[in-house]
């Protein structure tokens, strides 16, 4: 098994996001699922709006996104090492594959409808 660095440690911690070395090898996630805090905030900071990611992940209770959210901004330093931490370790697979293409490449299947 690869061998994962560690991710720096939580220094705002917040009632809807956990840390267990046991689901996505530590990465913080929104608790009761395993959705990575790293994919909402990536999304949110390209422009993705909270009513978008509402719709994307209705298994969500719109607290949950809210405070993974805030969580992301309390530890940005975390989130940034684990955004890094993915990406080292997609490279090292280097197989081609989705989660290979830059974040701003990705398309979002439930992005924003179109106005008029």
């Amino acid at each position: 098994m690869q061998k994962v660095p560690p991710l720096p440690r939580v220094l705002v911690p917040h009632p809807h996001v956990r840390c267990d070395l046991e689901v996505l090898t530590g990465s913080p996630h929104v608790e009761g699922s395993r959705v990575p805090v790293r994919r909402l905030w990536t999304w949110h900071r390209s422009g993705v709006s909270v009513e978008t990611l509402f719709r994307r992940y209705p298994a969500l209770t719109p607290a949950a996104i809210l405070d993974a959210l805030a969580f992301s901004y309390d530890n940005e330093e975390l989130l940034r090492a684990d955004i890094e931490r993915e990406r080292a370790l997609l490279e090292k697979r280097s197989k081609p594959s989705f989660g290979n293409q830059p974040t701003s490449q990705l398309p979002l299947p439930f992005a924003e409808p179109r106005k008029g």
